[in-house]
């Protein structure tokens, strides 16, 4: 009986050695993946695009009565800058914008367009990941051409005045397509303000809403 329970003890030896040994070797396990994760998106950066819309809004010429209202095709660029913190985007956007803003009275005696145009905003906005809903406002300028068809010869008078005193508010939408292009809509207010064209009896100027849609590549 003491033979088979020395022998028992020492087979029970030589398995705790043996499992000791393995667990000294190297383990066959490949190494740990780390997950990948897409990354954020940020609406940080530069970004440059176009944008194409429909203007209408109002003739101001004192002086003068039953000007028609203003209304047209208003297309151009933008190049701007946005910086994320948090949930909020801070920026500036530069515009210049082609129009085709033009008005005349029932009688076709005196006729008002603005044929190009621009602003210089700040812009400020809450981003949802990839939306963005933001205000925006600063300066606008633009040209205002006055004329008057029915005067020929030495008679005729025509008026072409860059305004540079006014203002552009508006709001708008974005969504981020990719990491680089962006979409989206946007509402302007301007206003170039007035000038005198005959004395100080006679100002003209335009103001007027513009509907667009953007299209912007961000760096």
């Amino acid at each position: 009986m003491k033979k088979y329970l020395l022998s028992g003890v020492a087979a029970l030896g030589l398995l705790a050695a043996g499992a000791a040994s393995a667990a000294d070797l190297p383990s066959r396990k490949g190494p740990v993946v780390a997950p990948i994760y897409a990354p954020v998106f940020t609406w940080t950066g530069f970004y440059v695009g176009a944008n194409a819309g429909y203007g209408f809004g109002n003739v101001n010429a004192a002086g003068f009565a039953n000007v028609g209202d203003l209304d047209g095709f208003v297309g151009g660029g933008q190049v701007g800058y946005n910086y994320q913190i948090g949930q909020f985007v801070i920026g500036a956007e530069a515009d210049f914008q082609g129009a085709d803003l033009s008005s005349g009275n029932n009688l076709g005696l005196v006729n008002v367009k603005t044929e190009w145009y621009g602003t210089v905003r700040a812009r400020a906005g809450v981003a949802f990941d990839r939306f963005l809903v933001y205000a925006t406002g600063g300066w606008a300028y633009g040209n205002v051409k006055t004329s008057f068809p029915g005067l020929v010869g030495p008679f005729a008078f025509n008026s072409d005045r860059t305004h540079t005193g006014g203002f552009a508010v508006g709001a708008g939408l974005e969504y981020a397509f990719t990491n680089n292009l962006i979409g989206g809509v946007e509402y302007m207010y301007v206003d170039l303000g007035e000038k005198n064209i005959l004395g100080a009896a006679t100002k003209v100027g335009t103001d007027f809403s513009v509907v667009r849609a953007r299209l912007s590549y961000k760096f």
